[in-house]
């Protein structure tokens, strides 16, 4: 089966766009093929209408009775403790990533740039220390006498 998050009842969604962008919400009910009733009770989301096109649909599916309400949804996102197994998704960490670039100031982006070089030489220097001590046993023998280098 090519798709695996379909747009359910139940189904935890992404806000993408609008005012509660960044924020997750419970599908309750389909309007229609673009609309759909959320609810997000953890994330001070009221229920509402949201079009699918604001909306990414996560892994997540929280099991509640049709259209159920709100005490409903906020008992089963409690139940499945929904914010921390987002929490350790990539998706949520990348999201707190760019928020922190988001924030960084001038210096800050100073310093990581710094932090990058040296951590970057550190690197180069260590693979070529490395193919340096390969290169040095394949050109010995069994004798421990190194065999000189063929020149191409």
């Amino acid at each position: 089966m090519p798709f695996e998050r379909f747009v359910e009842s139940g189904r935890i969604a992404y806000v993408s766009d609008g005012s509660h962008k960044g924020k997750l919400v419970s599908i309750v009910d389909i309007i229609d093929q673009n609309r759909v009733l959320v609810d997000g009770p953890q994330s001070n989301i009221p229920r509402g209408e949201m079009r699918l096109s604001q909306l990414h649909l996560t892994k997540f599916r929280l099991r509640f009775p049709y259209t159920g309400s709100t005490k409903v949804v906020r008992k089963a996102w409690e139940a499945a403790k929904l914010d921390e197994k987002w929490a350790e998704t990539m998706w949520a960490k990348k999201v707190e990533n760019k928020k922190k670039r988001a924030a960084m100031s001038d210096f800050d982006r100073f310093k990581l740039g710094k932090a990058r070089q040296i951590r970057n030489k550190i690197r180069t220097d260590c693979f070529f220390r490395l193919k340096k001590n390969i290169r040095i046993k394949k050109n010995t023998k069994a004798s421990g006498k190194p065999v000189p280098a063929k020149k191409p």
